[in-house]
């Protein structure tokens, strides 16, 4: 895609799933690529071997690509200031100036709301939220300086606009990107920097194994989507790379739902009104 081939981007969240097929084709690209992980949160299921395996393969594919890019690894908690503040020194010192932003770290928890206790709701939107705003916030400040056009993409979900009850803090995280998203396409869209986002649907990765690998399961979450099948976190990443592209140029302050027509609705397909 143009507009990519030597430039460097930062993937938040790159060890595995979407995060790390963003890196890989953005290595397709051309693109030279920091994988961003943090070890795992206190009660997460993942292992710190299990995140050090992905990334390690995520950085060996990318490295690997045809095009001339590179690959680094940088450990930082997004939501911590201070580690985010030397994970772009550290990527600016390895690779350059940092030209590309792609927020996709997040977590959820999942709890009736009723039960959530407010330590995991603030954990939840301090990576979700406050994590995409602080590596935003570093980038335009950089950009700024620098005086260079760049783009952001963050990851949002189709929960920005559907409802997921049980998993309050996520969804509010999600919506609350919306406006981060918009708010700063707005403010520093006469600077040469675009911000998007995309609202993945139901999306076959790792961490959905429970259901993608369950056909009952399976048949339950695709019912709702009317292209019925869940996708693939590559086509998360086509997008992803597109909107980081010039072929993007004129977009900016939106929000790319990949998500099989499930933000249209399927229950409504047939005969609902009273009419």
């Amino acid at each position: 895609m143009k507009g990519l081939e030597g430039k460097t981007a930062i993937v938040t969240g790159g060890s595995s799933g979407i995060g790390q097929a963003i890196a890989v084709r953005l290595g397709h690209e051309g693109v030279n690529v920091a994988v961003n992980y943090v070890g795992p949160p206190e009660g997460a299921q993942a292992t710190k071997e299990a995140i050090d395996e992905g990334v390690k393969a995520c950085i060996d594919e990318v490295n690997a690509c045809s095009m001339p890019s590179r690959a680094i690894l940088v450990d930082a908690d997004v939501s911590d200031e201070s580690a985010v503040a030397r994970m772009f020194k550290e990527v600016r010192s390895e690779l350059g100036p940092v030209d590309f932003l792609v927020n996709n770290a997040g977590i959820q928890i999942a709890q009736d709301s009723d039960m959530l206790d407010s330590s995991a709701f603030d954990r939840v939107l301090a990576v979700n939220l406050r994590g995409s705003f602080l590596c935003a916030r570093e980038q335009i400040r950089e950009l700024l300086e620098d005086g260079r056009p760049g783009s952001i993409v963050n990851i949002s979900s189709v929960h920005q606009l559907i409802p997921k009850p049980k998993f309050l803090a996520y969804s509010v995280s999600k919506g609350g990107m919306q406006n981060l998203t918009r708010t700063l396409a707005l403010e520093y869209a006469g600077r040469g920097i675009r911000v998007n986002a995309i609202g993945p649907g139901a999306t076959i990765t790792p961490i959905n194994r429970a259901w993608v690998d369950d056909p009952e399961k399976s048949a339950m979450v695709t019912a709702h989507i009317p292209m019925g099948r869940a996708g693939f976190a590559e086509e998360m990443a086509s997008s992803a790379a597109f909107l980081l592209s010039d072929e993007a140029g004129y977009i900016t302050g939106q929000t790319l739902f990949v998500d099989g027509g499930l933000t249209l609705f399927a229950d409504f397909r047939g005969t609902w009104s009273s009419e």
